[in-house]
């Protein structure tokens, strides 16, 4: 991370509307695909395909991020991951955000400055550009992020297209932002299970395995953003298919099972249920040969819902903004 403009105790206020978008901007280089970046009324992303795939998404604080448990970078980085993991769960490859800033006139601009850091950093990762935005106050930190991607001359990879038969198949981690959580939550030692806390902070989504899947020939694709039941209801919801998960596939890390323990929790409930890990999970047809990284999890079948093993899970059922 640059060393930052500005003093450590100076506000957003102090600083100014204009003053405070100048040092923003200054730290988001622009990529090959920003034809023009921060600065006029609206950013010209080229978009050879000629279609440009869309996405938004907010963050808001104490809903879905704080800031005392999080630093400015690391809600930057999931900021940014969470949309450019949706742009790769189309099939398609990031190419820039748009991202608004809502904040409390007593916010330190060091704290702006990292989420900024965050923000260009995680955008680095997938070669995009943080190509403009606005700034307004607010009564908290809210997040909002809009990322546009590339298909390159491919169909986008829908949720609709599953099929009876198909392979369920997944390509990252599960479980491990809902276990984070969980050690934040119940005050446990952070050094003992650093692994999962670093995961709710900052995901780590296979960016790469989503467009590799619709090379692969996936059938639907999507990102577990909301928890892996969840998000394959909307896959067998879309596709008029059921999906059977096999509970032997969905593997639990030692580790993952003693914090479990610790918490009086099954730690299939975090795999099954929780989200924020942004892993990749597609269908694909019988006979598929899938690299190393993808591990099948269960099958396509006629009918309707996800199952576990057959029966329907008894936990919860993944993320509810409303609940």
């Amino acid at each position: 991370m640059e060393s930052r403009c500005g003093t450590m105790d100076e506000t957003v206020a102090q600083l100014g509307e204009f003053g405070l978008i100048d040092q923003l901007t200054a730290r988001y280089p622009q990529g090959e695909e920003v034809l023009l970046g921060p600065g006029d009324d609206a950013a010209v992303i080229r978009a050879a395909d000629g279609r440009v795939v869309a996405t938004t998404d907010l963050l808001v604080e104490g809903r879905h991020f704080r800031r005392d448990w999080s630093s400015a970078y690391d809600v930057g980085r999931k900021a940014a991951a969470q949309n450019l993991a949706d742009v790769a769960a189309m099939g398609a490859h990031p190419t820039a955000l748009l991202v608004g800033l809502a904040a409390p006139p007593d916010l330190p601009v060091d704290w702006a400055l990292g989420l900024a850091e965050g923000l260009r950093d995680e955008c680095r990762r997938v070669g995009a550009s943080v190509a403009g935005g606005d700034v307004v106050r607010g009564d908290a930190v809210t997040i909002a992020v809009t990322a546009l991607g590339d298909l390159r001359g491919r169909p986008a990879v829908t949720r609709a297209g599953a099929r009876p038969g198909d392979l369920v198949a997944v390509c990252g981690r599960l479980g491990y932002s809902a276990a984070g959580l969980a050690v934040l939550e119940h005050g446990l030692p952070e050094t003992e299970y650093g692994a999962y806390v670093a995961a709710h902070r900052r995901p780590d989504p296979p960016y790469a395995a989503g467009p590799a899947a619709a090379g692969l020939g996936a059938t639907a694709l999507i990102d577990v953003s909301d928890g892996l039941l969840q998000d394959l209801g909307h896959v067998a919801h879309a596709s008029g298919v059921a999906i059977v998960l096999d509970r032997a596939a969905l593997a639990v890390p030692d580790a993952m099972a003693r914090l479990a323990a610790e918490c009086a929790t099954d730690p299939l409930e975090w795999v099954l249920t929780g989200g924020e890990d942004h892993a990749m999970a597609a269908t694909f047809p019988a006979g598929t040969a899938l690299p190393a990284d993808w591990r099948v999890i269960g099958r396509v079948a006629a009918g309707e819902g996800v199952t576990v093993d057959g029966r329907p899970w008894a936990g919860s059922g993944g993320w509810n903004h409303f609940a």
